[in-house]
C-alpha cells in the first residue's frame, strides 16, 4: 500500500495509515524489534518508501545484522537525510526519506561491510518493489 502522494496533509496520511505505521512514520517511533515483516526477506529489488513511494535501499544493500530491524549498508544516493537524533538520553544519526520527511530508522557506524555503516530500518516504514524472475 504505497501512498506516493507526498502532498497529503497529516489527517489524509492518518486515514491511509495502519496506527503503528503512521507513528513509526510521522511521530518517530519504532517498531519491536523482530517483528517486522520485511526482515528475513530476500527477494532481489529496491526498498521503497511508504508514504511516497521514493527508492530508498537497494536490496543488494541489505545483510542480517542480528539486531531485530532490516540492515542496509547504503542508502540510494540522495534518497535519505540524516539529522542528529537526541531523543532516549542518546545521540544518534536519524534516517529520513529526503522527499516526504517520514522518519525510517537510524544510522550507526558498527557494520560490517567496507561501508561501515548499518542502516537500522523499521520495516513498516518500507515497501520492496521486487524484481521480477529474481531471488
Amino acid at each position: 500500500m504505497n501512498i506516493q502522494n507526498s502532498d497529503m496533509n497529516e489527517e489524509e496520511l492518518r486515514a491511509k495509515l495502519t496506527p503503528e505505521e503512521y507513528h513509526v512514520l510521522r511521530e518517530k517511533g519504532t517498531e519491536a524489534p523482530g517483528s517486522g515483516a520485511l526482515l528475513h526477506e530476500k527477494r532481489a529489488g529496491t526498498y521503497m518508501c511508504k508514504v511516497c513511494g521514493q527508492a530508498l535501499f537497494p536490496s543488494t544493500a541489505k545483510f542480517e545484522s542480528g539486531t531485530g530491524w532490516p540492515s542496509f549498508d547504503q542508502a540510494l544516493p540522495g534518497a535519505v537525510k540524516l539529522e542528529t537524533d537526541m531523543a532516549h538520553g542518546m545521540r544518534r544519526m536519524e534516517v529520513i526519506c529526503s522527499k516526504c520527511g517520514s522518519h525510517l530508522g537510524h544510522v550507526f557506524n558498527d557494520g560490517p561491510t567496507d561501508t561501515g555503516e548499518r542502516y537500522c530500518m523499521n520495516s513498516v516504514c518500507l515497501e520492496l518493489r521486487a524484481e521480477e524472475g529474481k531471488k
